[in-house]
């Protein structure tokens, strides 16, 4: 076994988005996370293993609502140093695994709990998505076109960034603490902080007055013309980031427009973005994207070809660096960060809901014949 988090045993009361993701995070570097399920196949009844999130740990199906269930739990708290829940406030007190029962179980523990809007508030109970999160937050709102409507970044704001690594990072830093004082604590990790942290810059810069309220008209929402995503003349696109002036004068070599003063001269002038802009459309659309990446890639430019799953999984440089992993015929991304000293791994496919839960008890040092009496028991 590898991994930094080796040793470190983790429970998870089994959620969907950011809950899962944190706990592949922590079992990709090493933690033994011990997946709680429901009894029954679930959502990864389509095949467990397309559940990537779900990868790397073992599983028991139980069901929270029998008293011999909970207990198995709180017996596993005892020996465990993280437990990661993402129900609605007050859901696990009332299965009779909230915070202060488990640290009177376990005064070490470590109890991260996920939520969208937080453990209190004016809506907490609320129910919400990702894309209510960081509407919210006010992250949603810059990400778009001028003159047009914010756009879903997909769910990597809210579920992801803002919450799923917030929460790894909450109790990773609440477990190197408990380590020195004996004394865990609740980490309570809200999609809506997360993500409002996420756009500590944003906020920094429309302060201080160089961000714009108004979509697309600002230096990475698109506006700038050497900051945004081109069509070349066979339909596929290309993404240029030539903020610094070296980098600018580059990409103007590379596109013949160094000879052009307006380009040259007034890179920062926001008044003439719009037409810089559409004489680099003019020029990017002239060329296939593969003459373009054979003209620009690796060099600093700021360049990259925007690629579809496949050809993501295909392009030399991750091929290189091996970013992404093949787990049972599934390409997923490999585990990150990485480590000179201990690297993570993939260590097991996801599970189907109770797989290796007699294994894991055995482990973990309690009786797996205990699931003999409790339906749905795991193998």
């Amino acid at each position: 076994m590898s991994g930094p988090l080796t040793g470190v045993r983790v429970i998870e009361l089994a959620g969907i988005g950011p809950g899962p993701f944190c706990a592949m995070m922590l079992a990709d570097q090493g933690a033994d996370v011990l997946r709680i399920d429901r009894p029954g196949p679930g959502a990864r009844g389509r095949g467990a293993k397309y559940d990537v999130l779900g990868r790397g740990r073992r599983s028991l199906a139980l069901d929270l609502k029998q008293p011999e269930a909970v207990e198995l739990v709180l017996d596993l708290v005892e020996k465990a140093e993280v437990l990661l829940e993402g129900f609605r406030p007050g859901v696990t007190e009332r299965l009779g695994l909230g915070p202060e029962t488990c640290l009177e179980r376990n005064p070490r523990l470590v109890y991260g709990r996920m939520t969208g809007w937080g453990q209190e508030g004016t809506i907490a109970h609320s129910a919400g998505h990702d894309i209510n999160y960081i509407a919210l937050s006010g992250a949603l709102h810059p990400i778009g076109r001028a003159g047009e409507g914010p756009v879903p970044p997909l769910n990597l704001v809210g579920d992801f960034g803002g919450g799923a690594m917030m929460l790894a990072y909450g109790v990773l830093c609440a477990l190197l603490e408990a380590r020195g004082s004996g004394r865990g604590q609740v980490v309570d990790a809200a999609m809506t902080d997360g993500s409002a942290l996420l756009m500590a810059l944003i906020y920094g810069m429309h302060a201080s007055g160089v961000w714009s309220a108004n979509r697309g008209e600002n230096l990475l929402d698109g506006a700038a013309p050497f900051y945004d995503t081109y069509r070349c003349s066979d339909g596929k696109w290309i993404a240029v980031g030539s903020i610094e002036p070296q980098f600018y004068a580059l990409l103007l070599e590379k596109t013949g427009l160094d000879s052009d003063q307006e380009m040259r001269e007034h890179q920062m002038d926001r008044e003439r973005w719009p037409a810089m802009k559409q004489r680099l459309a003019e020029v990017f659309a002239s060329r296939s994207r593969d003459e373009w990446c054979q003209a620009m890639e690796g060099s600093d430019v700021c360049f990259a070809p925007v690629l579809d799953f496949e050809e993501a999984l295909r392009h030399p440089h991750n091929v290189a660096r091996q970013t992404f992993v093949d787990i049972e015929g599934v390409p997923q991304p490999a585990p990150a960060p990485r480590f000179s000293r201990t690297p993570g791994s993939v260590r097991r496919p996801p599970p189907t809901a109770g797989e290796g839960g007699r294994e894991a008890l055995a482990d973990w040092g309690l009786d797996p014949d205990r699931l003999d009496v409790l339906e749905g028991g795991s193998r």
